[in-house]
């Protein structure tokens, strides 16, 4: 088309190229300035920008505070320009002693609670730094880290701050980049020192013994850790996996032998509110019957009171029930994904992030060193020139009073520097004193003799580590546990067995009626209804199961695959509709039958038997499965499948084959198993076994004939034989399909 310009070929670039080298940008940007801490500080870009920013304002800890507002002004204006909002929400953090184990930041008015609820605006908020960012921030302004210009280059700020404690671990550090993600919880400073001095000491130590001496996180809002001590070394030893904390409870005797329970400590970053609403919906809706009420009587201190519906609940059990139902006890997921020298991405373990502390901790030494030999060297060099000018003071006086350029006349005079010409002309007339030359005199001295100590540190790898050493003992006296706030807050106790909790105390006992299709559609009735009422299927479906039960109760599944399923009566739908397929609440195989429905009972005993007459007997408390896969315990291979079990209920067992044969013995010669294939209950030339029955002799063998009566059978001993025999034909009336029912 004619007007249309003509763009070069080679100006061209693919566009696959294009997105992928402009998201890897995005991607590199995100992970090292935004989402993950740099390992030698423990601080993102943002929050280091805030605390640099704080120090300008002259914002000490024993200084006065400064409007929230301002703070984030001078942080967006001169280092981060992001939104002030996200600054502030980023220095409200730094701020809360419930987020932060060593708070940096000191706020003044509402910085948030532990219920979850927001900080005041900024302009209603003050802020000054606390003890610990200073700490943070030693030797700034000795050169002691590189510093890089600013968004707009008008200024500069550090890239990394000296750090005199393990910031990362102390605090811990959250944050989400691109494709990878960081979790760190807070620890104690008092067992971080105690780790680093042994890892001084020995540099080849393994993560196993700097364990013994970070025992474990220590969060700011205390609790109880319950993990196994084996999951934590594991844990601090890979950077990778999770750690339980349960929430601090203790029991409050009443009056006439009631009861209650007050929970003091709750998890790391729970919020309250959100934890009361979840515990008083479970009581709202039923699912917690021992629990009469749930109050929040928190003052500055967490108190929520628990009040049990009965004083015979047992507390540990009723307490068990709501560490699985609700945040009282809660997983921390520890990722320590950080930055190694603030550029590479690293999982690290516990011994890496304590050792990039100290390889940091060594290079500001050194920096600082060599800072403060440059500022002995000054000062030696001004020094000697006042001194020259004491021992010539008359003439040096004379020049600055008659000479048009004095100082060029002392330099060319004396063959002193510019530096010592120019302090010779700033010093005071006071200084002319005698004294005053021998405080020169004695501070000369004490320069060298530093200097000479400084020249020694710089030049032994030894003097250095042992310096570093004498640092971390020093930050342990100002943070460790023996300071007002450092002793340990979260305790330690053996990690619980699963213990199994009553249903009586998980759901209201109530009856029902289960009904299951032959085709698996299960669902339930309220109330007892007759088992031989008639109820509604759809097409081409019919009823196989029909049971009471209670709310409370367990479901026993026996497929023909040999696996036993669970399911809980509170996970069957009710109401008028037809149920749901009893495959979507465990996984049972479309090609796979089920055998049997029972209701569960723990004192019973149970017979398995498959179509190739084999079997065993079994403990039903053996057979519940705790996961949707169930559980297997009867090993069937194809063509032979399990085909009965039965709930032993007298001494003998009636075995039928499909070959119409009728074989009875004792229970007592059958073996009892855990798992297996069993034992050969009834030999077959041909056929399989159709149906076994549990019965006492003294009773006698009941079965209901083609017309639907009972009948009854005592005369035995003629079916009587050895287990695994082929058996005789059954008596005169046995149904033509060989089954008992």
């Amino acid at each position: 088309m004619a007007g249309e310009m003509e763009i070069p070929q080679e100006s061209v670039e693919p566009l696959s190229r294009a997105i992928s080298e402009r998201y890897l940008q995005y991607a590199l940007s995100t992970i090292m300035h935004r989402a993950l801490p740099d390992a030698r500080d423990g601080l993102k870009p943002v929050h280091r920008r805030i605390l640099h920013a704080m120090r300008e304002l002259r914002l000490n800890s024993s200084g006065g505070f400064r409007k929230s507002a301002k703070i984030s002004g001078d942080v967006m204006g001169n280092y981060h320009p992001h939104g002030d909002q996200a600054i502030y929400d980023a220095l409200v953090r730094l701020a809360q002693p419930f987020n932060m184990r060593y708070p940096l930041i000191e706020g003044q008015g509402n910085f948030g609670n532990v219920d979850g609820d927001n900080a005041a605006a900024s302009r209603y908020t003050e802020a000054r730094l606390t003890e610990a960012a200073e700490a943070l921030m030693e030797g700034v302004s000795e050169n002691a880290v590189d510093f890089r210009p600013n968004y707009d280059g008008s200024l500069e700020e550090p890239i990394v701050l000296p750090a005199v404690f393990p910031n990362l671990l102390a605090n811990g550090a959250s944050g989400i980049a691109v494709g990878m993600a960081t979790n760190i919880p807070p620890h104690n400073i008092g067992e971080l020192c105690d780790a680093c001095l042994h890892l001084l000491k020995s540099p080849d130590a393994r993560d196993d013994t700097l364990i013994n001496h970070v025992l474990g996180p220590d969060f700011p809002t205390g609790g109880i850790i319950v993990e196994a001590p084996e999951s934590i070394r594991e844990t601090y030893r890979t950077g990778k996996g999770a750690i339980r904390i349960r929430a601090t409870w203790e029991v409050e005797r009443l009056e006439r032998g009631a009861w209650q329970i007050a929970v003091t400590e709750i998890p790391y970053q729970v919020p309250k509110s959100r934890l009361i609403e979840r515990i008083a919906s479970l009581i709202q809706e039923k699912k917690l019957q021992s629990l009469a009420d749930v109050r929040d009587e928190s003052a500055e201190d967490i108190r929520i009171v628990l009040e049990p519906r009965s004083r015979n609940v047992e507390s540990t059990v009723l307490m068990e029930a709501l560490f699985r139902q609700t945040d009282l006890e809660k997983r921390f997921v520890l990722n320590m994904n950080v930055l190694i020298d603030g550029r590479t991405p690293k999982v690290c373990s516990l011994k890496e992030v304590l050792r990039a502390f100290l390889d940091h901790r060594r290079e500001v030494l050194e920096r600082r060193s060599r800072h403060r030999l440059g500022k002995i060297d000054q000062r030696l060099e001004i020094l000697e020139g006042f001194i020259f000018a004491f021992l010539n003071l008359d003439r040096v006086i004379e020049i600055i009073r008659f000479d048009d350029d004095p100082k060029s006349s002392l330099i060319a005079e004396f063959d002193l520097t510019d530096i010592q010409a120019e302090a010779i002309l700033n010093m005071r007339l006071r200084s002319l004193r005698k004294l005053e030359e021998m405080q020169l005199r004695n501070e000369k001295d004490a320069l060298q003799i530093e200097r000479s100590e400084v020249e020694d540190l710089l030049e032994d790898d030894k003097l250095q580590w042992k310096r570093i050493g004498e640092e971390i003992r020093e930050v342990k006296k100002r943070f460790g546990q023996q300071s007002p706030d450092g002793e340990r807050r979260s305790r330690f106790e053996e990690a619980p067995d699963p213990a199994e909790i009553p249903a009586e105390i998980m759901v209201e006992r109530e009856p029902v009626t289960i009904v299951c299709s032959r085709m698996g559609w299960i669902r339930s009735t309220k109330g007892t209804v007759p088992l031989d009422q008639e109820f509604k299927f759809r097409d081409g479906d019919e009823g196989r199961f029909v049971l009471h039960a209670d709310t409370t109760d367990k479901l026993i599944l026996f497929g023909s695959n040999g696996r036993f399923y669970t399911v809980n009566v509170t996970a069957i739908p009710g109401g008028r509709g037809l149920g749901e397929p009893v495959r979507v609440m465990v996984d049972l195989p479309n090609d796979v039958e089920i055998v049997t429905l029972l209701v569960h009972r723990e004192d019973r005993k149970l017979v398995l038997a498959s179509a190739k007459g084999y079997g065993f007997v079994i403990q039903e408390s053996e057979v519940v499965a705790s996961t949707r896969n169930g559980k297997q315990v009867m090993n069937v291979r194809l063509p032979d499948f399990a085909r009965v079990c039965e709930v032993i209920d007298g001494d003998h067992l009636a075995v039928a084959g499909d070959n119409g044969r009728l074989l009875i013995y004792p229970v007592d010669e059958i073996p009892e198993l855990l798992r297996g294939k069993g034992v050969r209950l009834q030999k077959y030339r041909q056929g399989e076994l159709s149906d076994i029955r549990t019965f006492s002799r003294s009773k006698g063998l009941q079965w209901k004939d083609p017309a639907g009566r009972t009948r009854t059978e005592t005369e035995l001993d003629q079916w009587i034989g050895k287990r695994g025999s082929t058996g005789r034909k059954p008596p005169r009336g046995f149904p033509k399909d060989n089954r008992f029912t």
